[in-house]
């Protein structure tokens, strides 16, 4: 996240410290599920930066849901809604999850190859493989996004940088994650 990177290393405890206050109160596990009830404004990170690795997770939304995976601190893998949501327009309107959302329009990767998404309120499972600057995305055993280029969005023409936490976004809706698995890759 851009703002723990670039604030001063004697404020980043205490950003720290506020943001997992806030977190404790909207995200809650019960029964092995994480779920988010929509309201705080904190997205759930990992403490450790990861490089090339492989993800495995289930995840699911309401209807109008929309969220997204955040890979190397960058956004984003889309979780959403795309046949309700009031964002979704032109070519990602009924896409499907799992594009890499942030990318440049025209970009191969920003709207899924088909869309995998199992009806709203069912779980459904994401397999990620990041390796270099590229995610290959499945979404319930559909390949959804092939080698996509995940760029710098917060550095833009820089390079994606070389590891960085996976993050669960909060986007103002409620949201479940259950069975995730991490394996780093050399």
């Amino acid at each position: 996240m851009k703002q723990r990177a670039t604030l001063p290393k004697e404020k980043q405890a205490d950003f720290v410290a506020a943001r997992t206050k806030t977190g404790f109160e909207h995200w809650k596990v019960v029964d092995g599920v994480i779920h988010c009830d929509g309201k705080g404004g904190v997205s759930l990170q990992t403490v450790k930066d990861y490089a090339n690795f492989e993800l495995y997770l289930d995840w699911k939304i309401e209807k109008n849901g929309d969220s997204g995976l955040y890979l190397r601190g960058q956004p984003q893998v889309q979780i959403w809604d795309s046949d309700n949501t009031p964002g979704a327009r032109g070519d990602d309107k009924g896409s499907g999850s799992g594009g890499l959302w942030n990318n440049p329009a025209g970009d191969k990767a920003k709207v899924p190859l088909k869309k995998a998404d199992k009806p709203v309120g069912e779980w459904n499972t994401f397999h990620i493989v990041m390796v270099r600057d590229e995610a290959t995305i499945e979404l319930n055993g559909e390949l959804v996004v092939e080698m996509g280029k995940l760029p710098n969005y917060f550095d833009k023409g820089k390079p994606l940088p070389e590891a960085g936490p996976i993050e669960l976004q909060f986007h103002g809706d409620p949201l479940w994650f259950r069975n995730i698995y991490v394996k780093e890759l050399p």
